[in-house]
């Protein structure tokens, strides 16, 4: 997605031309994005704290909130932002346009995806990044 936002801004900067490999740099972006997000509702679904969270148990609070509601509904949307953007992308008819609708939904979904991550300053999750 990384180098998606970097193309379409270098495109739309420079008045690119909108190419085919531009195009098929859309198209799997979304479709990596998607195959992600299946893996993850399977890894979601498989979630302990997911279950401890569906179980009504305790205090629903910091992490099994943040697992069980907002980091599945901030994923789902980020998904569903750049899958509307690729496609607008798609129908545009000047390359200027692509690429700026490129840049802005893949952007946008891209900082949803961001504030999803469970950061270990985050005071919703606190998980360090790697654990030994």
């Amino acid at each position: 997605m990384a180098y998606s936002i970097y193309r379409a801004w270098q495109g739309y900067r420079k008045l690119l031309s909108f190419t085919k490999t531009d195009n098929a740099l859309r198209h799997w972006t979304a479709t990596i994005a998607h195959t992600q997000l299946l893996i993850g509702i399977v890894l979601y679904s498989q979630s302990p704290m997911v279950k401890y969270f569906n179980s009504g148990v305790g205090d629903m609070q910091g992490e099994p909130v943040f697992f069980g509601l907002i980091h599945i509904l901030l994923m789902l949307a980020s998904i569903v932002i750049l899958t509307i953007g690729s496609a607008k992308a798609k129908r545009k008819t000047t390359d200027s346009e692509k690429f700026k609708t490129m840049l802005t939904y893949f952007s946008i979904a891209a900082i949803v995806i961001f504030i999803a991550i469970p950061w270990p300053f985050s005071p919703l999750a606190h998980r360090p990044l790697i654990r030994f």
